[in-house]
């Protein structure tokens, strides 16, 4: 057997056997060090070299955002301004649950910093409204997944580093598949709170409603305006636009609302070293094992067994949907990203697929897979928070499915969609 084939295997041996994905990563790649006598430094320097790098910085920043929103009651505020839009609407607090998750997403850039944050405070609200728990908290689930691609994105800032392609274009691509998915998510909500009775506010809002919602929500509002207008007008990198957003996030909390402590602050750092390890520690073994496929030559033997079963760009396009969404059903979208987009973006972008329009399908389809058993990292957090069982919330997410697999084929075959902001960069 050829010898990156074999690393490969013993990745997937070891992962379903139930090793941690790091050490199902470490462990071949470590191996196939000592078996061909290269240098243990190898596997530091290789691990050192991923980690080294700009836009990664990102990451950890973004992360470190959500954590402080959530300290500084920002959290409340967006939950009130979307609530004072949207709860008239067939559905009331679902629909409510949606635009708030759209809102927060500006600032957020995480699924699970969206369950986590604002999701807690909108599955109570519902559930006092009357709203069934399951229910709520698929809901949930299925609108965190707006998070990731509406800028700023952690995964879309992750596959930007893999394959050295311009973050910003990115990042600004993802803003109306979006707001398509938004409107997929509201409308397929609206057909079922018809249909199940669900409740809605009594009255639709007047202005000075949604003035006095707005007012307390303005500055955590401006924050997705702040960084997409920085990025555009090239006064910062999206790197930088983190670092921007942590000011301008302690400056509100600090001087406009007032609840931000040194105690909220610290805390939040402590969470996100936390998450940032668990996320960045892959990010170097990933990398490790990327560089022994790439010396076996396991990018190109894929590439040419491609072209052999595909040539036309669609079909290559809906392999790619098959490969990442069975991938996000079984490991987290980073280790998706870094293990296989290096191996099968290559000869997909060959092949005549704009590698921005690329890049925002592979993201999808790995954030349709934070819902998506068996892995479906938001799906076992919101059963963790609400204590439903995973039997009775994959129940409650079946109407959710149809709109976001819909708003997938949109994006697969009209690449417009995605690509009409970064054209009008260019």
């Amino acid at each position: 057997m050829d010898l990156g084939i074999a690393v490969l295997f013993a990745f997937l041996v070891l992962f379903v056997l139930g090793f941690p994905v790091v050490f199902a990563i470490l462990i071949p790649s470590v191996l196939y060090v000592w078996w061909e006598a290269i240098p243990l430094a190898t596997v530091g320097q290789r691990v050192l070299y991923a980690l080294d790098s700009f836009p990664l910085v990102a990451v950890p920043v973004f992360i470190f955002v959500g954590n402080l929103m959530n300290s500084a009651g920002i959290t409340t505020r967006i939950y009130g301004f979307a609530s004072a839009l949207a709860g008239r609407l067939p559905g009331g607090l679902a629909q409510v649950n949606i635009v708030g998750s759209l809102i927060f997403s500006g600032t957020s850039g995480a699924a699970l910093a969206d369950v986590g944050g604002i999701g807690r405070i909108e599955i109570k609200a519902m559930r006092d409204e009357g709203f069934p728990l399951p229910f709520a908290a698929a809901l949930t689930g299925a609108s965190a997944i707006v998070g990731p691609i509406f800028p700023p994105s952690i995964p879309i800032i992750i596959y930007a580093s893999v394959t050295s392609i311009s973050a910003l274009q990115l990042l600004v691509a993802g803003i109306v598949p979006a707001l398509i998915c938004v409107a997929m998510l509201m409308a397929a909500t609206a057909i079922v709170s018809w249909r199940r009775g669900y409740p809605r506010a009594a009255h639709w809002p007047t202005l000075a409603d949604l003035w006095a919602a707005f007012w307390p929500a303005a500055p955590a509002l401006l924050t997705p305006v702040l960084l997409v207008g920085g990025m555009l007008s090239g006064s910062f990198t999206p790197t930088e636009a983190s670092a921007v957003c942590v000011a301008w996030i302690l400056l509100i909390g600090v001087l406009f609302y007032r609840e931000m402590t040194w105690r909220f602050v610290a805390e939040a750092a402590v969470a996100t070293v936390r998450t940032s390890a668990a996320v960045l520690i892959i990010v170097g073994a990933a990398a490790m094992f990327g560089w022994i496929l790439a010396v076996e030559q396991v990018p190109q033997q894929f590439a040419a067994w491609f072209k052999d079963v595909a040539r036309d760009p669609l079909v290559m396009l809906m392999i790619v949907n098959c490969i990442f969404f069975v991938a996000g059903m079984f490991v987290d979208s980073t280790t998706a990203t870094l293990l296989l987009v290096p191996i099968v973006a290559p000869p997909v972008v060959a092949a005549g697929i704009d590698p921005i329009h690329l890049g925002i399908v592979v993201v999808f389809n790995l954030m349709i897979g934070t819902v998506t058993p068996p892995f479906g990292l938001s799906l076992f957090l919101l059963s963790s928070m609400t204590g439903v069982p995973m039997i009775s919330l994959l129940r409650a997410m079946l109407p959710f499915y149809p709109p976001l697999l819909v708003t997938l084929a949109i994006l697969t075959l009209v690449p417009a969609v995605t690509l009409w902001i970064p054209m009008m960069m260019r």
